[in-house]
């Protein structure tokens, strides 16, 4: 029995039934163990489907805690467990099947929640879609003169070279507009200056609704074309990592394993075939293997190794890292939304979540306020390497300064590093996944599958959905494309990426100086 059902008799522990395949198209299938590499929203997908058809497999995770990026952290404190979501995970998509899927493991405790996020700017809380009257009143009447002023100067004047993200910007919206809500948050996220950033780039994000359509919306008017945030959203009672304790367990009951604390350390291959697996020190013969590793790594453990030019490829990919400071403090929620957008650029926090918004399950205590403050950074960097108690004081000193909430509310806190948790497009990007691809396209029992696993920034969905049919290939011969899944949903998100990469020059990081496999 899980955590969770320990703590909420109420949870339906009725294991799911199986229900066999007949002749599985891949031979061997039903003989051997299908390995899977990884205990995230992917690997857990692929192998939850394949025991409820009566297939063995195993499940191998690194860590001693299920869900990978989008786990739940748990820590006892005053009244209970607190429970902390790393990133914020709304489970919303229009793929019917992966709905199908998480309600078919989640049962009764999928809840439907409200969707809520704002903007802080200037210590004042603006409405996310930008409204006009709501920013015209927390403008004033000063601040709205320059920043129109501002627009309209830039609606008139020549538009000069458009090299940069802040040209871009600046050109059509006026300086004051782009200093004011545009400059901050855009740093933050990609960790240079905006004049570093491409205005290609900003031209393509453009698109439907962006922070910047909206702003365009907000003081200019809307011509129709701007699509709408969702309204709400589900949401498991104790947090995204409820959904993966569950699926691991009912992978259990359905006759697979699922190896806590067991790395992958090598893959040995030959004539285009996974032929060994070593892991927690055991050496496992696969039949097929389904690989949720990012792909850096799965080039680091193949022996023999691949050729330099993959090796090469491999060390070339870039990673966008962040860090959580989970905060517990004594009295009232700070703000009743999921998360807030910081727009100040005295602080270093681009984001801040308040948990109880998730779930009022994730906070046992009515008189407690349960926050996450991330920051986003590269692995390695100063900030990477802080200390942990000094990152809880940043996050103090940063809430004191937002006039969030006092030093002396402080119940306790703590730091969760998150490593490669956005793969990053480069101009070099394309083509090392071609050169990547094409060595794993000459290994006939390994699909890659994932956010990590495909190098894509994608949301759970299209990681679930690339090992749904990374399974069909296995269990009914289809030939699906992994690499060309696509889960693009019909609503908006903010801060989807694409492919085409941000950055005029491309910064170097010190996790890149690490052993591929690490």
């Amino acid at each position: 029995m899980s955590e969770v059902q320990k703590n909420n008799p109420n949870v339906d522990s009725t294991p799911p039934q199986i229900i066999p395949v007949e002749n599985p198209a891949t031979p061997g299938l039903s003989d051997q163990p299908t390995l899977i590499i990884g205990a995230g929203p992917a690997g857990l997908t692929a192998g939850y489907l394949l025991a409820k058809q009566g297939l063995p497999v195993i499940v191998f995770e690194a860590e001693n805690q299920v869900g990978g990026i989008a786990k739940t952290e748990v820590r006892d404190g005053p009244g209970g467990q607190y429970r902390f979501d790393l990133g914020g995970h709304r489970f919303f998509t229009k793929v019917k099947e992966v709905d199908d899927l998480w309600h078919e493991i989640m049962r009764e405790e999928f809840l439907k929640r409200p969707r809520m996020s704002r903007i802080y700017w200037n210590k004042k809380f603006l409405d996310y879609p930008l409204r006009g009257p709501d920013v015209i009143k927390k403008l004033g009447p000063v601040e709205l003169t320059r920043a129109t002023l501002s627009y309209f100067w830039a609606q008139i004047k020549p538009k000069g070279r458009e090299d940069t993200f802040e040209q871009w910007v600046s050109n059509r919206f006026g300086k004051r507009l782009f200093d004011l809500f545009f400059r901050s948050y855009t740093e933050k996220v990609w960790g240079v200056p905006t004049s570093e950033i491409r205005a290609e780039w900003a031209a393509q994000r453009i698109k439907g609704l962006s922070f910047f359509s909206a702003a365009k919306a907000a003081f200019f008017g809307n011509k129709g074309n701007i699509k709408t945030l969702i309204g709400e959203f589900h949401y498991p009672r104790f947090g995204p990592g409820q959904m993966w304790e569950q699926m691991t367990e009912d992978i259990e009951n359905l006759g697979g394993q699922v190896l806590m604390s067991t790395p992958v350390e090598k893959l040995e291959m030959t004539d285009g075939r996974v032929r060994k697996l070593h892991a927690g020190g055991q050496v496992y013969e696969p039949n097929q293997v389904i690989s949720s590793l990012p792909l850096r790594n799965v080039v680091g453990m193949a022996d023999p190794h691949p050729s330099p030019e993959v090796v090469a490829a491999a060390k070339g990919l870039r990673y966008r890292d962040f860090l959580t400071v989970s905060l517990v403090l004594d009295g009232q929620d700070l703000f009743p939304d999921n998360w807030i957008y910081i727009h100040e650029p005295d602080v270093m926090v681009g984001r801040i979540q308040n948990f109880r918004s998730w779930s009022p399950w994730m906070v046992p205590d009515p008189d407690k306020a349960c926050v996450g403050l991330e920051y986003f950074c590269f692995a390695g960097d100063e900030l990477w390497e802080t200390d942990d108690e000094e990152l809880v004081q940043l996050a103090m000193r940063e809430l004191e300064q937002l006039r969030l909430a006092k030093p002396e509310m402080l119940e306790f806190g703590f730091a969760t590093r998150v490593p490669k948790a956005y793969p990053m497009y480069d101009m070099d990007y394309a083509d090392r996944i071609k050169a990547i691809r094409g060595w794993l396209d000459g290994i006939e029992n390994l699909q890659q599958v994932g956010r990590n696993g495909l190098h894509r920034y994608n949301n759970s969905d299209h990681s679930m959905l690339t090992a749904m049919r990374a399974v069909d290939n296995l269990v009914k011969g289809t030939d699906h494309d992994i690499w060309a899944v696509n889960a693009e949903s019909v609503y908006h998100e903010e801060e989807k990426q694409d492919q085409q990469q941000p950055y005029i020059v491309t910064p170097e990081t010190r996790a890149q100086e690490k052993p591929l496999h690490e």
